[in-house]
């Protein structure tokens, strides 16, 4: 089972809009596909439930008390819906399965300042170091028009990391969610833009030895 974590420890980043969408994705090219949700607020959880029978097969699974993932169902994909503040042992026991690690990131001082924090402690867990997960990072929710996407362009430029791809600030996200959809099961012609955004993502968790490639905010 290949596996992708998708971490960031502040609040409010976007991870459980790209677990949902990353499973959407892998369960609509017909991959069996489980989600796990280790955040307090099971948002992940609540969006499978509302997810209609007819959509692609997106499977729960849950995890201990102590943050260690159930035994694992058979599958080929599992994705890792994290909660804020992760770090330390749990951080450790989130990478153990991953073979990749997506940090989303939106365009603010706060998110940008928790993020380099955090990417510094990800460079040095033994997993990333060795190379056994390899990081990218998403940039969420983003205005290529504001000073904000700016800072946040010049802000990973820092890093050694591939931005994999600048998704745009849309309702289009929380309204699939609300029917337990992701936009890839939406209309063709009503998700085609959100889509195109999504296949450096999609090609680098499928085919990480491909050369990653920063599209910019436009």
């Amino acid at each position: 089972m290949r596996a992708v974590l998708i971490a960031n420890p502040k609040g409010g980043s976007g991870k459980t809009t790209l677990s949902i969408n990353v499973a959407g994705y892998l369960a609509g090219r017909g991959c069996s596909t489980l989600i796990c949700d280790l955040d307090r607020q099971k948002s992940a959880t609540e969006w499978l439930s509302l997810r209609a029978p007819q959509l692609p097969l997106i499977r729960g699974l849950g995890a201990r008390d102590d943050g260690a993932l159930e035994p694992q169902r058979r599958g080929d994909w599992l994705v890792i819906d994290s909660p804020a503040g992760l770090h330390g042992k749990n951080l450790a026991r989130a990478l153990k399965p991953a073979r990749r690690v997506l940090v989303p990131l939106q365009p603010s001082l706060f998110d940008m300042a928790a993020t380099r924090d955090f990417l510094e402690t990800l460079a040095q867990e033994k997993a990333v170091r060795k190379e056994r997960a390899l990081v990218g990072i998403v940039a969420m929710r983003v205005d290529p028009r504001t000073r904000a996407a700016a800072a946040l362009e010049g802000f990973l430029g820092q890093f050694d990391l591939p931005v994999l791809a600048w998704l745009r600030d849309t309702a289009q996200y929380a309204n699939a969610a609300l029917e337990g959809r992701s936009i890839f099961d939406l209309p063709a012609h009503q998700a085609a833009r959100d889509v195109e955004q999504w296949q450096p993502i999609v090609e680098w968790l499928e085919w990480p030895d491909r050369p990653e490639r920063d599209t910019g905010p436009g």
